[in-house]
């Protein structure tokens, strides 16, 4: 096979991304997959019963289509068959009492409905978009810029000049607040606190994290502006739209291709890989690499004289918790008790912001919670071609999973001495979050056609990179973020190896489906 000038080692959204721009620059690229199939968290599958379909673990692309990556990429992967379903209600928040609230994508209609929950926290609701949006220019650019550039240094030499020192420090200052701190010190009502509060677990956080308060903000800010869309007819046309457009532009896309090493030339550069069957491929500008840090240096470098900010960091750094998946198949769509929650994208059902506390430290401990927090997402509500006609899907995530098992704290499940999730042990489970279903969903049990659960453990058979589960690279955790991911010497997405580029969750800007690191990645290189 003929020389390319980039190989991308892993097809997850950041490396499809990287190669479908660089495609674009005119570049050959090759991306290696180790799996059967390209998409990495991206997955579609029928797994529950004929002529249902699931988006396995990723299903909701509202960080893409609000990214600069589909900005640059949306007519391309239009043209190629991509399309988007959209909601008018994202997300809302059901107790266990029965009390309910949504966001949609109505400001009007939002105010009105916070009003409702407590008097002023329309308003504040208001006076906070209002005060994200002067800010937005600065926190998108942190969030996803790159951080070591002269773009970068210019942004924050303009703001500080704006603000004046004083006011650049208090911004700064506000920006590191806990979720618990800023939705308390906010919001009158409990139930808008609830609304936002289980948020924060889809950015690898939880309420008392600093700098959770903001990504509350960017959330509100961007589900209130591009809704929670999903992928029409699943999101495996999102990957065939790319697969579509790298081939189009003389890329090579090999499945079944596990990437055991990174090639060398003399110079130390990295020239290429080599694969477990033998086989070798070289790249003449450079070789880049979606994937965990354990994967890469311990892995695809096994050997290496490697610098010893890297392997302390390697030994240092920590994942956060595990990803539960639960799906299932109805007969009809589901009957909530709550008036209006059968048009909810995704539906989080929770105690609130005490309980998302509560959950998220019990499994940070290794604790099965005893009420998990259940992340409803209603794909048929958006999408009927996702069943027969007249029939539902659920997706089910639950972002409090322990990696390891140490307890249950319900007192209802034996932990394994080994601590590795079992069948047994992820069906019990899911039988406890089905039971809350029943409670909320009128008729619920009798209308299951079929149910399929992935524990932690059977996410990281999924996908390698998803270590314990863990499907935000990662702990994100603010020292373990921004200018310090994956680790403190990290500079943008080089490595210690010339031409050997680390892309992924595991590097700035983080978790997603954005796709960040491939995009700034793919922007700096020639």
């Amino acid at each position: 096979m003929a020389e390319v000038d980039y190989i991308v080692v892993g097809s997850g959204i950041n490396g499809l991304v990287c190669a479908a721009l660089l495609a674009l620059k005119g570049r050959k690229v090759m991306v290696l997959e180790r799996n059967d199939r390209i998409g990495g968290c991206i997955r579609t599958e029928a797994i529950t019963a004929p002529g249902f379909i699931h988006d396995v673990m990723a299903t909701t692309f509202v960080l893409f289509i609000t990214s600069p990556a589909y900005a640059a990429l949306a007519p391309e992967l239009e043209r190629r068959g991509l399309a988007f379903a959209h909601a008018e209600v994202p997300t809302g928040v059901l107790r266990p009492d029965g009390r309910h609230l949504v966001l949609s994508r109505s400001r009007d209609a939002n105010r009105a409905a916070f009003e409702q929950s407590a008097t002023g926290d329309g308003a504040a609701f208001e006076r906070e978009m209002a005060a994200f949006g002067t800010n937005a220019g600065l926190v998108f650019s942190v969030l996803g810029g790159q951080l070591w550039s002269r773009a970068m240094l210019q942004t924050v030499a303009k703001e500080l000049w704006r603000r004046g020192p004083r006011g650049f420090a208090a911004f700064l200052g506000e920006a590191l607040v806990s979720a618990r701190a800023h939705l308390e010190g906010r919001y009158k009502s409990p139930l808008v606190r609830d609304l936002f509060a289980p948020w924060v677990l889809h950015t690898g956080l939880g309420p008392e994290s600093a700098y959770s308060g903001e990504m509350i903000k960017v959330i509100g800010f961007a589900l209130e502006a591009a809704g929670a869309p999903i992928v029409k007819g699943g999101a495996q046309n999102l990957l065939d739209a790319f697969g579509r457009l790298i081939r189009d532009k003389g890329g090579v896309i090999t499945t079944g291709a596990d990437v055991v090493r990174v090639d060398r030339d003399t110079k130390g550069q990295a020239s290429g890989v080599t694969l477990g069957d033998g086989r070798s491929f070289a790249a003449r500008q450079g070789v880049i690499c979606s994937m965990s840090p354990e994967r890469l240096y311990r892995g695809l470098l096994a050997g290496a004289d490697l610098p010893v900010e890297i392997t302390e960091g390697l030994g240092r750094y920590r994942y956060g918790k595990g990803n539960m998946q639960i799906h299932y198949a109805l007969a009809h769509p589901p009957r909530w008790r709550g008036e209006g929650l059968d048009k909810v994208a995704l539906l989080h059902l929770t105690p609130g912001l005490d309980g998302v506390s509560k959950a998220a430290n019990e499994a940070e401990r290794g604790i099965l919670p005893a009420v998990p927090t259940i992340c409803v997402g209603q794909p048929t509500a958006l999408d009927p071609s996702r069943a027969p006609e007249g029939k539902a899907v659920l997706w089910l995530q639950l972002p409090e999973a322990p990696r390891e098992i140490k307890g249950d704290a319900a007192g209802e499940i034996a932990p394994p001495a080994d601590g590795r999730w079992t069948g047994a042990i992820r069906e019990a489970y899911a039988d406890r979050v089905e039971a809350v279903l029943a409670r909320h969903i009128d008729g619920f049990k009798e209308s299951i056609l079929g149910r399929r659960a992935y524990s932690p453990a059977d996410l990281e058979t999924l996908n390698v990179n998803l270590v314990g589960g863990d499907p935000y690279g990662g702990y994100c955790g603010l020292d373990q973020f921004f200018l310090w991911r994956p680790f403190k010497g990290t500079v943008n997405h080089r490595t210690p190896v010339p031409r050997l580029y680390h892309i992924g969750a595991a590097t700035h800007p983080g978790p997603g489906l954005g796709g960040g690191s491939g995009y700034l990645l793919a922007k700096s290189l020639p």
